[in-house]
């Protein structure tokens, strides 16, 4: 029995002992530094110091560097959470786009932070990875964590614009750039896709080419809608067919681009040019077809959209359309933060079209002459 009962004992002990730990762990963690222990070490004012940290001018500049610098150096946190509940302002801007990996977003992404640093705001930024089913989850988060506005590129498969709805209920503000969709009191930012589309055609047809294979994307979204559009149009000016097997849809991958090579090198008589609806696709099959021994731009020339850097690593460099990413970031942050300073009240829903050129390089030149 006296081994039953110490065996219990040690086993008591055992169960104890991690108990205590956990105690003493919480009990060794430093309580939080509040502007009353500021106030408290300076011998000041609690109103003095909140000022302070608030960049009140009515407090001196060596007082605000005397409480900077003890906030400092002990650790001082400020309550951004108590502060959003007295303003009703977080000054953080919701962002979704369809994907990170684009050189084209990330341009986006660097315009719309610049302005929204400048102007003492803070980015969230999601990704829809092309799902609508996580570009609703993503907000519905951005709207629990009380963005003051929105800006939003849609997915491919987005078919309801229902999911922004609690925004526009609160009266917060929703801007749609790139991929657009129309939205009562939203506003757009994006080109003149179809323009720069008839355009890129246009310049293709300039050079001898007539066959012309135009790879794009899901008709849901209005930049392939429009750029679709602009290729018919173009084609239509000149008196040429067009014809439905010449358009080529898929995701707009180097991979998706590749496969697109292998249908092309199928097609008889061969295409004499190819209009893609981005750079990274039109490379991945440029370089498929050039695996299969054909040249570029001799047997087939090439334009893209977007003007990537991978245009000019790939040989020949593509002829593409210049996309201003940067710019659009920061006409739709400077749009969103211009409305939610409005003093009317009121939302602009315009539509903001910005410029885009053609830049031509050597994958679009005519045939030369055959000796």
């Amino acid at each position: 029995m006296k081994n039953v009962t110490d065996y219990n004992f040690f086993e008591k002990k055992m169960y104890i002992y991690p108990c205590k730990l956990h105690v003493n762990d919480c009990m060794s963690r430093e309580k939080e530094v509040t502007i009353y222990d500021l106030a408290r070490k300076l011998n000041i004012s609690i109103a003095t110091v909140s000022r302070a940290l608030a960049d009140d001018p009515v407090v001196s500049k060596k007082t605000k560097k005397k409480i900077a610098d003890l906030a400092q150096e002990m650790g001082y946190r400020s309550n951004n959470f108590a502060r959003n509940l007295r303003t009703q302002k977080t000054n953080t801007l919701g962002v979704i786009i369809p994907r990170i990996n684009s050189y084209f977003m990330s341009s986006v992404i660097a315009g719309m932070e610049n302005v929204a640093t400048s102007e003492g705001y803070t980015l969230i930024i999601s990704q829809s990875s092309e799902s609508v089913e996580k570009e609703k989850a993503n907000a519905t988060t951005l709207f629990n964590n009380r963005v003051d506005g929105l800006l939003v590129s849609l997915a491919y498969d987005t078919d309801s614009l229902a999911h922004f709805e609690p925004f526009t209920k609160k009266k917060i503000p929703l801007i749609f750039f790139d991929r657009t969709a129309d939205h009562r009191d939203s506003t757009c930012v994006l080109i003149n896709n179809l323009k720069a589309a008839y355009e890129a055609t246009t310049h293709l047809i300039s050079q001898g080419r007539r066959r012309i294979v135009h790879i794009t994307a899901t008709q849901k979204r209005n930049v392939y809608i429009d750029r679709l559009q602009g290729y018919k149009q173009a084609l239509a000016d000149q008196h040429i067919r067009f014809r439905e097997d010449y358009v080529i849809v898929g995701n707009l991958s180097q991979e998706a681009g590749a496969d697109a090579a292998a249908r092309i090198r199928q097609m008889s008589p061969l295409p004499d040019a190819v209009f893609v609806a981005n750079d990274n696709c039109a490379v991945g099959c440029m370089i498929a077809l050039k695996q299969m021994g054909i040249r570029i731009p001799e047997d087939i020339a090439f334009v893209g959209f977007n003007n990537d850097p991978v245009s000019t690593v790939i040989e020949p460099n593509l002829t593409t359309i210049n996309y201003p990413g940067y710019e659009m970031g920061q006409v739709a942050a400077r749009n969103l933060i211009a409305q939610l300073g409005g003093a009317s009240g009121t939302r602009s829903t315009n539509t903001i079209i910005l410029r885009s050129e053609l830049v031509i390089r050597e994958s679009s030149a005519s045939r030369k002459p055959t000796s």
